[in-house]
């Protein structure tokens, strides 16, 4: 399959998203898995607002993205908190450079393996929701047919997400944003009890976890659920299907 029709699919993949039953976990998700299929990217991960303005850490293609993005929001300080600002998009070439401008930020960063990244807003217009971001191993910029595609797909899924919001009321948002956060919440759980059963770590537990949800047509967050309050795990663990 070329990289044109791993594009098309990334797209049919979003969009049927958005047509089935709405869920922002799965779509996010969906984003991400986009991203680390058609991207020269080391990590994605994704961090949304609140009816307030408050950003959150959302989704992520593993552990090491995810605590850094929870580092950049716990300090107030870093690319992905200046993008969702202004509305463009962030580029830093060289992460080992920016100590000064943003020390916890970049010091984590490096720890984790991470020279460079890529911060795409999530807009429309002028209504700005959240933030992809973008890591690589390497440093030097992402090319910008790269960063084309990437924020082509961050466009898509920030329509389903705003067109969602439209239809619901505003007080409501924060609550289906929380739910959603909550949903992740019962994800972390269900990756440690896979993690400690099969003795896996974090990412390879989330990897049996999507995998099982795919094959068996079942959503994630019902999933993982189900591994919380106890159920059988061998086929997630063995990458069965029923």
């Amino acid at each position: 399959m070329d990289r044109y029709e791993r594009l098309a699919n990334a797209f049919v993949g979003l969009a049927d998203t958005l047509v089935a039953d709405y869920d922002a976990v799965e779509l996010a998700h969906e984003l991400i898995d986009s991203c680390m299929t058609l991207l020269p990217v080391t990590a994605a991960g994704i961090v949304l607002g609140d009816a307030d303005g408050v950003l959150h850490a959302f989704a992520s293609s593993d552990e090491q993205s995810w605590l850094l993005e929870l580092w950049e929001l716990e300090t107030g300080a870093g690319p992905c908190l200046e993008v969702y600002q202004s509305g463009r998009a962030g580029f830093v070439d060289d992460l080992g450079v920016e100590t000064l401008r943003w020390p916890v930020f970049a010091e984590r960063a490096g720890q984790y393996g991470f020279r460079s990244m890529s911060a795409l807003p999530m807009r429309l217009r002028k209504e700005r929701i959240g933030v992809l971001n973008l890591f690589r191993h390497e440093v030097g910029p992402l090319p910008p047919a790269d960063v084309a595609v990437g924020q082509a797909l961050a466009d898509v899924a920030t329509v389903g997400i705003l067109h969602q919001r439209i239809m619901t009321r505003s007080e409501l948002v924060n609550q289906q944003l929380q739910a959603a956060l909550n949903t992740r919440t019962v994800i972390e759980q269900a990756k440690g009890v896979l993690a400690e059963r099969g003795m896996l770590d974090m990412d390879a537990a989330f990897t049996a976890l999507r995998r099982y949800a795919r094959s068996t047509r079942q959503r994630l967050a019902d999933i993982a659920r189900s591994v919380v309050d106890g159920a059988d795990t061998t086929d997630i663990l063995d990458g069965r299907s029923h």
